[in-house]
């Protein structure tokens, strides 16, 4: 695999900078957020944008089956061990 560039690892700490902003910043259900819907929107549009750029370099390095994902999004890909299941011996 290769090494990460320089716009990549900016992207990578904006994206986790901003992340966790909103993180921190949003209130327990049922509380009024402190961020207007705009800035919300902003907000929304740059990791968005951010996303997309990723994707593009890394599609350009080869790599473009990753994409960002948040920490308890679910996963595709189910490991499912097989412990009886043994080799054929030719």
């Amino acid at each position: 695999m290769s090494e990460l560039t320089k716009e990549q690892e900016i992207l990578i700490a904006m994206r986790k900078t901003l992340s966790a902003i909103v993180r921190d910043v949003t209130p327990p259900p049922g509380m009024r957020h402190p961020l207007s819907d705009g800035t919300i929107q902003q907000v929304r549009e740059c990791l968005g944008m951010i996303a997309m750029r990723e994707k593009e370099l890394a599609d350009a390095q080869g790599r473009g089956g990753e994409r960002p994902y948040f920490a308890d999004e679910a996963k595709d890909v189910h490991l499912v061990p097989f412990p009886e299941l043994k080799r054929r011996g030719d």
